[in-house]
């Protein structure tokens, strides 16, 4: 039996991708001088959030994950992130590959929420491997990859944060139901609002919430504001 280990040497921003997608390098190894013809490789990866410190800001910004800091003992569970699979051309010996991770910046999924709430530092990651080894000298072979191969990495946040910002500069996403989505839709044609971001900003002039400044556009269910009535730049989009 051939054995393989994994390691994950890097990751980038696909700047030519349609929509975000992170780009994991991975150095394989394969024990034996016997070629390895091909292999298709699942990955799943989780964030491992107990294995880092926060700051008081990044707490609170996690809290509708894991609760009060007071709790995380027991809170602070591993978040998946994906599970992507990728084959790997022929080798022996060693090799290297990409390995491309699509994202959503849907703050509806619990890792986005976390990405979001990190100001700086590094996600902790857990790489798990599974899948089928194609191998033999003269002849082909078919080995499972152990169930247990894992790697362990550590994103840098401004990775994630940069992949957003190529994207969705400056921007924020609401998902909403239909029959609200409506509702607003109405308001805003009642007061002949110009845009989305108008349209939630007179919603907040009228609750009192004072809305924060320099204003963030927003998407409302795939429809993008991207008109205003101040000319001001919004904070970058973690």
């Amino acid at each position: 039996m051939t054995e393989f280990a994994f390691t994950c040497t890097g990751v980038r921003a696909d700047r030519f991708a349609a929509g975000p997608t992170l780009v994991f390098r991975l150095r394989i190894t394969a024990t034996g001088d016997e070629p390895v013809h091909a292999m298709a490789l699942r990955c799943q990866i989780r964030i491992e959030p107990a294995k880092r410190g926060y700051e008081t800001a990044e707490a609170e910004g996690l809290a509708d994950l894991f609760g009060e800091r007071s709790r995380w003992g027991s809170t602070l569970q591993p978040v998946q992130f994906a599970q992507v699979s990728v084959m790997v051309p022929a080798f022996t010996g060693e090799t290297e590959t990409d390995l491309v991770v699509p994202c959503t910046y849907d703050m509806d999924i619990a890792a986005t929420r976390y990405f979001d709430a990190l100001t700086s530092g590094e996600v902790p990651l857990l790489m798990l491997f599974s899948g089928t080894a194609f191998t033999g000298a003269g002849g082909f072979r078919v080995e499972p990859v152990p169930w247990d191969r894992e790697a362990v990495f550590r994103m840098p946040v401004a990775t994630w944060r940069e992949m957003v910002e190529q994207h969705f500069p400056g921007c924020g996403w609401i998902r909403l139901p239909r029959d609200t989505m409506d509702a607003l839709l109405a308001f805003r044609s009642r007061r002949a609002l110009p845009s989305w971001e108008a349209t939630v900003r007179a919603l907040l002039d009228e609750s009192g919430g004072a809305a924060p400044a320099p204003p963030r556009r927003f998407s409302l269910t795939g429809i993008t504001s991207t008109t205003s009535t101040t000319s001001t730049t919004g904070r970058t989009a973690p």
